[in-house]
């Protein structure tokens, strides 16, 4: 493994834990303010940043992100992502120790699911990844059918038989749009159009992902469990960035048969745990009713 791509996953590792801690203090923070409306952009984030915990939360998630940036600078895509996401086991921790949010058994296994499906991931990913072997058109048309599918998953929530899940949805809907940026992020520091490469289709398409990203995770943080939602936030967002990975960039899916199966079957892992994750509907609908939920620091 190149000393180059080691770097990158130590910026994963560490902003992995950045973005753990900032998800919970913008919970914390979110679910003290006035429900967030995308019909009034403004005045919601107005709301938002008048918390304390939640700029706290901000900043954190931000610094994570400048790693972030840097870790898929520096790493294949697939391999870097899973590695971010591995950090996901720190939120029952954090969560449970530090902000008095209660971890089920039930979440813990998924969690403990999550971390054993994505190490797997990124124990079987090459260092190497073919960076000639995308396009503007492809990334673009990927990013596309990406958006498409985050926006279905919000849209579901307007349903009054969805409506439990809420949370849960608008939590994947935002991590699906994080992985949207992810992958704009990628092609412009892994590109070789230099600064044109600023203003392509795959960079307009990342800025706007990366807004509805910022909407939809304060909103379901404030209608979903806390563990929960993040769980399927940062999984939904490792999920496309490894799938956006192989099939743009050219990630190494495996080096034999047996690889190729292992890689397979962390990846039914990753998915089956996101469904684990999220607290039981009994406990949703109890969140309803008295959605303060968040400890003390």
């Amino acid at each position: 493994m190149h000393s180059s791509v080691l770097i990158g996953l130590l910026l994963a590792l560490a902003g992995a834990c950045g973005a753990s801690l900032g998800g919970l203090w913008k919970q914390k923070g979110a679910v003290q303010t006035r429900d967030v409306d995308i019909r009034h952009p403004l005045r919601s984030t107005a709301a938002l940043f008048r918390s304390k915990w939640f700029v706290l939360g901000w900043i954190a998630a931000a610094f994570a992100w400048l790693l972030h940036v840097g870790a898929l600078a520096l790493a294949p895509l697939s391999l870097g992502q899973a590695v971010i996401s591995s950090g996901i086991v720190l939120v029952g921790l954090l969560a449970e120790r530090f902000f008095d949010l209660p971890v089920t058994r039930r979440q813990w296994v998924g969690l403990a699911l999550l971390g054993v499906g994505l190490a797997a991931l990124g124990a079987t990913a090459h260092g190497d990844s073919n960076r000639s072997g995308y396009g503007t058109l492809a990334i673009a048309a990927f990013e596309v059918g990406a958006v498409g599918l985050g926006v279905g998953c919000a849209a579901s929530c307007r349903r009054e038989r969805m409506r439990d899940l809420d949370g849960l949805l608008l939590g994947l809907a935002g991590g699906i749009f994080f992985g949207v940026s992810d992958i704009s992020i990628k092609a412009v520091t892994g590109g070789s159009h230099g600064m044109l490469g600023l203003v392509g289709p795959s960079s307009f398409l990342g800025i706007l992902a990366a807004v509805a990203a910022f909407f939809a995770t304060a909103r379901s943080l404030q209608m979903g469990n806390a563990v929960g939602v993040i769980a399927a936030t940062t999984s939904a967002a490792a999920v496309v960035g490894i799938i956006g990975g192989i099939v743009l960039f050219g990630d190494p899916l495996g080096s034999d048969p047996p690889m190729i199966v292992a890689r397979l079957l962390a990846f039914i892992l990753v998915v089956c745990a996101v469904a684990v994750v999220p607290a039981p509907l009994r406990a949703q609908a109890r969140l309803r009713t008295n959605p303060s939920g968040a400890g003390t620091l």
